[in-house]
């Protein structure tokens, strides 16, 4: 039984620190501050803290938001990285997000007060960047995209495919069993090293001899792997010539050439050369938001605008916005990241290394490869450098906050700075400080910066 003089009577009671904290539960919700009073206060009556400690003990068990996704530095090299999220958007389309949370003229006309055709300038803007598309639709994902125009352009026909094409995506899914699932009709010709272009001529033959139809040419970019040595496959000009539409899945996301990239794929190019249309990902070398990029001949693109399918893969208003804002605004933080240097990177990675010299004597900077990812420029290399730590930091700098994702290789943990925002760089050195500093204390190492 607590005496008078027990510590455990000064716990302020519940409805009083949900006073105190009444600002954090406008930002976070009453039940996630009540949550952290409760434990709070466990503790106190627990003894393992003292009641003048309680405001302290609950501000530490706060989320840092409404939503348990956490901000991550990408200190990888990898560009588009898919296991954390593909593209970051710009500030541009940041900001966009914010403007469409509320009500928006998505899809209506305020000088009408009548319904308008939904994320028309979004359209427009896909247009715009791609000149040579007569029509233009977006849906949910790259996938969703291409599925679509299968089923919207072929319909219950034949598509003809590559063996060497039949690709599997991430986590598993393979592209015949997604297509098929919908009902769409492949037929793999050629080999899977090799295919030529009598193999599409003489699959066609023999879908008429047997009373069918080819209704489309699928071209599909491999572009999570190559194929070296004796292989090869026709081009879309070539495929064009066969009098059957091409579907071309670029996959990861150029919308025109980039010089960095010279052997990647882009819809302009593939559309001169012939497709009828063209499918991509908006969340890859694009720098957008997860999208499906549908663009083409204007009466193909409506059709699969028509498709019953398409309204089950539509998009929302924030999709839209953020696209509009990465086509229409400033260079995407992908963009910028391929295009960085290893010169390009040299003086933020020696000012990183001065930042950390004195808690981590060991730290050097060394010679990495950066890497596209996300299914883009397989094998492409892009010469960077890194600030090279014990391996153990990597763990440290993985669950601290700021959380700092690096990359491990030889025993080291190497941290390039090819895709980590300019004005971040002070926090990565202060995140490794933090590290630094909670080993030769004994203190754990994910409490830096955490108020």
């Amino acid at each position: 039984m607590a005496t008078s003089d027990d510590p455990r009577r000064r716990i302020p009671r519940t409805d009083e620190l949900l006073a105190r904290f009444a600002d954090e539960v406008g930002a976070l919700g009453r039940d996630a501050v009540k949550r952290a009073i409760v434990s709070a206060q466990a503790d106190v009556r627990a003894g393992t803290i003292s009641p003048d400690g309680i405001d302290a003990a609950i501000a530490l068990r706060l989320p840092e938001s409404a939503t348990t996704l956490r901000a991550i530095l990408n200190a990888t090299g990898v560009v588009v990285h898919t296991n954390i999220g593909r593209a970051p958007l710009s500030d541009a389309a940041v900001e966009a997000l914010g403007r469409a949370a509320g009500y928006v003229d998505v899809e209506f006309d305020p000088v009408t007060a009548t319904r308008a055709k939904r994320g028309r300038a979004t359209l427009d803007a896909l247009q715009e960047r791609v000149p040579d598309a007569g029509g233009a639709l977006v849906v949910n994902n790259g996938a969703a995209a291409l599925l679509l125009a299968c089923l919207a352009i072929a319909g219950d026909t034949d598509v003809l495919v590559s063996r060497g094409e039949l690709i599997e995506i991430g986590d598993g899914f393979r592209l015949p069993e997604l297509l098929q699932s919908a009902g769409a009709r492949l037929v793999g010709v050629g080999m899977t090293n090799r295919t030529h272009l009598r193999d599409y001529e003489n699959a066609i033959v023999d879908a008429e001899r047997h009373g069918r139809r080819v209704g489309a040419v699928l071209k599909i970019h491999t572009s999570n792997y190559r194929v070296e040595g004796f292989a090869g496959v026709p081009g879309v000009r070539d495929l064009s010539a066969l009098g059957v539409p091409v579907i071309a899945d670029v996959g990861s996301g150029l919308l025109a050439p980039e010089r960095v990239l010279p052997d990647e794929p882009d819809a302009t190019s593939w559309l001169r050369d012939g497709a009828t249309v063209v499918t991509a990902s908006g969340d890859k070398l694009l720098g957008g938001p997860q999208a499906g990029l549908v663009l083409g001949d204007a009466n193909a693109v409506e059709r699969v605008r028509r498709h019953p399918m398409a309204r089950a893969m539509r998009v929302d208003k924030l999709t839209l916005a953020a696209l509009e804002a990465t086509l229409r605004g400033p260079e995407p933080p992908v963009t910028r990241a391929l295009h960085e240097t290893r010169d390009s990177l040299r003086q933020r990675t020696t000012h990183l290394a001065a930042a950390i010299a004195d808690v981590v004597p060991g730290a050097e900077i060394v010679d990495v490869i950066g890497r596209v990812g996300g299914g883009g420029a397989p094998g492409f290399e892009l010469p960077s450098l890194a600030v090279a730590l014990p391996e153990p930091f990597a763990e440290a700098l993985r669950l601290g906050r700021p959380c700092v994702l690096a990359r491990t290789a030889l025993g080291r943990c190497l941290v390039d700075l090819r895709c980590v925002p300019a004005s971040s760089d002070a926090d990565v050195a202060a995140a490794i400080r933090a590290v630094a500093v909670g080993n030769e204390s004994g203190t754990p190492a994910d409490d830096g910066g955490r108020a």
